[in-house]
């Protein structure tokens, strides 16, 4: 059975099925998320809009950046846990901080996060002798406790309120309940398979050694901790009428930040907005816009400004000290050169 898999998955490797439906899907969820959008945002009224983010209080933003902050903080973890795991303890954590803010920040805002957060990744790793293959595996461990937080999240979430995830995607609330056991017993699974003995994937120079499972378990908690953060950070700026419990706004974060990722849009633009319109339909439309786009502010407007400063900066101190570098090798190549009318210079042996 287990063979018979990994040759359909290799074949539709070689065909790029694989591709081609993840380009599907994501057209797919774009176009869905652009036609519910153009329907619920008839009528809007701009001037309502503007004043709900004017009543907005200072203290309220405030907070939800503290928490927007305490996420991203919690979020530098992913690289130094993947760092430690291929064994490059080496690399310090302010450097694998600079690296995951970074990383995450312009790709959360450009898209494809993949392959712009990598591309950042090996910039800085690069610089402690991190290969390619190296950032590939940090990418691959720093993804893999995205997604086992995002699971943990979202199955605990919509086992206790499944209505939450129903108000999204239209199934039956005992379907939705169902699926989130279904994730967590597959949760529980992957961390029993990864505790009974090492656990490799992938071939020759690119095998990956998966985190055992204490490790996963970290990883988990990693996870929740940071999404627990951002949620918390959506749930401050929603209206605070019709009351609506932490839990559902979290199991709706959390899915319309997956549909969002999904769609590979930069920063899930549209896909995150009318998932969150949908899921959240009885909170007052322009109250709950006004919300949404003060999280998406803090979120990704401020990080990814912080963050281009930051490389920017870190350019401009990298490529003056190699300046500096190349004039002194210049000032002691010049100075190891026979100079005109010497005994070298002339041509005469030295003693």
């Amino acid at each position: 059975m287990l063979e018979t898999l990994r040759g359909a998955i290799a074949y539709m490797r070689e065909k790029q099925i694989l591709h081609k439906l993840g380009v599907a899907i994501s057209i797919a969820i774009i176009a869905t998320a652009c036609y519910i959008l153009y329907h619920m945002l008839q009528g809007l009224d701009i001037d309502d809009l503007y004043e709900a983010m004017r009543e907005t209080e200072i203290r309220t933003v405030a907070l939800a950046g503290l928490c927007v902050a305490a996420g991203y903080f919690t979020l530098t973890f992913y690289d130094l846990f993947a760092l430690r795991a291929i064994g490059r303890n080496d690399v310090p954590y302010r450097i694998a901080a600079f690296a995951g803010f970074t990383s995450y920040s312009i790709g959360h805002n450009v898209g494809a996060s993949v392959f712009t957060g990598g591309v950042v990744r090996y910039r800085v790793y690069s610089a402690w002798g991190l290969s390619a293959v190296d950032v590939a595996k940090v990418c691959f461990l720093a993804g893999l406790t995205f997604w086992l937080g995002n699971a943990a999240v979202l199955g605990l979430g919509v086992a206790y309120h499944p209505e939450a995830a129903a108000s999204i995607d239209k199934l039956p609330v005992w379907l939705n309940r169902t699926a989130a056991f279904c994730i967590l017993i597959g949760l529980t699974a992957y961390v029993a398979w990864v505790w009974m003995k090492p656990r490799e994937v992938g071939r020759g120079s690119w095998t990956v050694t998966l985190p055992g499972g204490p490790l996963t378990l970290l990883q988990i908690a990693i996870g929740i901790v940071d999404l627990g953060f951002c949620a918390l950070a959506m749930y401050i700026l929603v209206p605070d009428e019709p009351h609506v419990g932490f839990v559902v706004v979290a199991v709706i974060f959390v899915s319309a930040t997956l549909l969002g990722f999904a769609s590979h849009s930069p920063g899930g633009l549209g896909v995150f907005d009318a998932a969150m319109l949908v899921g959240l339909f009885q909170f007052d439309r322009e109250e709950l816009l006004a919300g949404m786009l003060l999280f998406r502010v803090l979120y990704y407007l401020v990080p990814f400004m912080l963050s281009v400063i930051l490389l920017s900066l870190r350019e401009l101190i990298v490529g003056f000290r190699a300046k500096r570098v190349r004039a002194a090798l210049q000032r002691l190549d010049e100075a190891a050169k026979p100079t005109p009318g010497s005994p070298r210079g002339s041509g005469s042996p030295v003693s």
